[in-house]
């Protein structure tokens, strides 16, 4: 694995933005020679897959903007400085969709793109629901739904879900939910 490694020679932000940071590094590649390596910085985020008493997915639909169209997502939110990621999960969840949880179980990770930013999305199944009144930022506009899960598997399956995180999160919890169930 060692000669798999590179070594950052120096380090330059090129772009401080609200939320991404972009960086330039110069660096040693295993085989001595040099290269440059250009990536954004993100304080990571965390997706929820919540789950009401009768067994249905609370999901989203949001307009987003680099894309031109309208997504169906599992909440999901940035990790705030000194925030658990525990912490982050009942907040977006709150805010999104206005439900809180009683349990949060984790699924996984995933990094969503290795080539071009050090992100991580933590994966989370919120169980214990009961609705609240929800405090949305003044910029977040939703249309919060709920199916079975089943339903929303297929979508996934249909290409009909398409945001990787929101992928993911339903996949791993067919996975080690519902399929266990089914076998």
């Amino acid at each position: 694995m060692k000669n798999l490694i590179e070594k950052k020679l120096n380090s330059k932000r090129v772009y401080k933005g609200y939320l991404l940071h972009v960086w330039r590094d110069e660096v040693e590649l295993p085989n001595g020679k040099t290269s440059i390596r250009e990536y954004i910085r993100h304080p990571g985020a965390v997706v929820v897959v919540p789950i009401l008493d009768n067994g249905n997915i609370v999901l989203e639909k949001q307009f987003r903007y680099s894309s031109n169209q309208v997504f169906i997502e599992c909440p999901a939110g940035k990790i705030d400085p000194g925030e658990s990621l525990e912490e982050t999960a009942r907040r977006e969840l709150l805010e999104e969709t206005g439900y809180q949880c009683s349990e949060l179980i984790y699924l996984g990770k995933l990094h969503p793109g290795i080539g071009y930013t050090d992100e991580v999305i933590y994966l989370y199944e919120g169980r214990g629901l009961t609705h609240q009144e929800t405090d949305r930022d003044d910029d977040e506009f939703l249309e919060i739904f709920n199916i079975p899960v089943k339903e929303a598997y297929q979508m996934v399956i249909r290409g009909e879900i398409t945001d990787a995180k929101s992928m993911t999160a339903i996949l791993l919890f067919w996975e080690k939910r519902m399929n266990k169930e089914l076998k």
